[in-house]
């Protein structure tokens, strides 16, 4: 959750002051990089201590600032629940942590963390169709948008995510 008490953070801040985000989730690294290019706010750095990541952000003026821009093309999980019920042959992308995944997960769904997206697109054909999920529909819009920028056009987002799915699951025992 470092985006979103980041976000009420940076809200508290005057234009120009620096916020320093500590994680200990390998992923906020990119998440936190993610989020300040979507949003305009300058991504200073990371420092890793130990375990602790500290990540450094630069609070944007209000004509820097942008909104997140949200991915367009995004299916429901009623929607995708009911392709995967009629046996439609539905390549599913879950970018949350190992953790996550390990948890629950959509029977079939492959595992590529955001933080390692980039590193792994070449796992991903670029012409199939790709529903990208994870919690809540945050980091699957990040995920849907870098692989669109990479000429993935058939990406769409699985907006309410894992927290409010209520089709199949498997699970690590």
């Amino acid at each position: 959750m470092p985006i979103v008490r980041t976000k009420k953070a940076m809200d508290q801040l005057q234009a120009g002051q620096v916020i320093e985000v500590q994680a200990t989730d390998k992923g906020s690294l990119a998440d936190i990089q993610g989020w300040a290019k979507n949003t305009g706010h300058q991504y200073l750095g990371t420092v890793q201590d130990g375990e602790v990541l500290k990540h450094y952000l630069r609070k944007s003026t209000a004509n820097e600032v942008t909104e997140p821009k949200k991915f367009a093309n995004t299916i429901s999980n009623e929607e995708l629940k009911q392709k995967l019920a009629n046996g439609e042959k539905v390549k599913v992308l879950d970018v949350r942590e190992p953790a996550e995944y390990a948890f629950s997960r959509i029977p079939g769904a492959l595992s590529i963390p955001l933080g390692e997206l980039e590193s792994h697109m070449r796992e991903l054909n670029p012409g199939e169709e790709i529903h990208v999920i994870c919690r809540t529909g945050n980091r699957s819009d990040m995920a849907c948008r870098l692989l669109a920028e990479k000429g993935f056009k058939l990406v769409k987002n699985v907006v309410q995510g894992m927290s409010e799915w209520n089709g199949p699951i498997e699970q690590n025992h």
